[in-house]
């Protein structure tokens, strides 16, 4: 059932130029994880062991977290966090929260806490530099929750100064093409989970007809509401994208929900940080 749910794990090695990258960082490895959907059903064990173990094999100087840690109930939180604790990199783990680790009241408290305690610290508006003082991270509350207002955080930068910003969802990437975003940090989607091949994933082809259909049939195809629901932009739904001046990169995700993964497997990204010309304007 697992293996029919999640697929097996691909390890993705992009290479993003940033530029004003310090010379320090030239090289650098950063691993993004994301959607773990930790509930007992949407992750198995073997495959969590799979990732960690193929996040520590990439040496990596940090590791990114872009939220979903479970899927309503934050009490399984404790359990995954004990196995994230064996995470390792230079600088350390970063994380934000994704929409569903917002589900109860009580969820972001618990869930933070949980992470807190094994070393993980997530940013809720806030802004780190575990690797360096010219290169910021930031990291933004879900997109759908009330304290989404990235204005509050990106404005402390200077538009000189390179940013990584961790935001879960993608859609997010278009009030951020406000800012400077060398690279934006994301998941949410699951890669579409079925992907037809040379079509794309299927929540991208059921947009394009979802509001044509008369209502009584939306309500009895299975999965449609939700697929349409749950981003926008189906067309950023995984890998690298440029918006205006800005780099999107989305995981697909670890985690799955019913009807699993078709053409879509879960995954590691291992990003190679490098350095490009400097340009002439950001984003203020």
């Amino acid at each position: 059932m697992h293996k029919l749910m999640s697929g097996s794990l691909s390890v993705e090695t992009p290479t993003v130029a940033i530029v004003g990258l310090p010379v320090a960082l030239e090289g650098c490895k950063l691993v993004h994880l994301s959607d773990f959907h930790y509930d007992g059903v949407r992750l198995s064990e073997e495959l969590l062991a799979e990732a960690i173990d193929a996040s520590n094999a990439a040496n990596p100087d940090l590791v990114l977290l872009t939220g979903d840690f479970v899927t309503d109930d934050p009490q399984p939180i404790h359990a995954l966090a004990k196995r994230l604790k064996h995470l390792q990199s230079r600088g350390g783990t970063f994380a934000v929260l994704g929409n569903h680790d917002l589900h109860y009241r009580r969820s972001k408290a618990e869930i933070i806490q949980a992470l807190s305690d094994v070393d993980i610290r997530v940013l809720w508006n806030q802004i780190a530099y575990p690797l360096h003082p010219q290169l910021a991270l930031v990291g933004l509350p879900d997109f759908w929750s009330s304290e989404f207002n990235p204005a509050l955080t990106l404005n402390q930068l200077d538009p000189t100064v390179p940013r990584i910003v961790l935001s879960h969802n993608p859609d997010s990437a278009e009030p951020l093409s406000k800012w400077r975003v060398d690279l934006q940090l994301s998941g949410h989607t699951h890669g579409g989970q079925v992907v037809l091949p040379k079509f794309g994933p299927v929540p991208q082809l059921v947009k394009s007809f979802y509001r044509s259909l008369p209502k009584p049939i939306r309500r009895k195809i299975p999965y449609l509401k939700s697929c349409y629901r749950a981003v926008k932009h189906w067309e950023w739904s995984e890998g690298f994208h440029r918006i205006g001046s800005n780099s999107l990169y989305v995981n697909r995700g670890l985690g799955t929900y019913l009807p699993g993964r078709f053409f879509c497997p879960p995954e590691v990204t291992v990003i190679t940080l490098v350095s490009t010309p400097q340009i002439t304007q950001f984003p203020s």
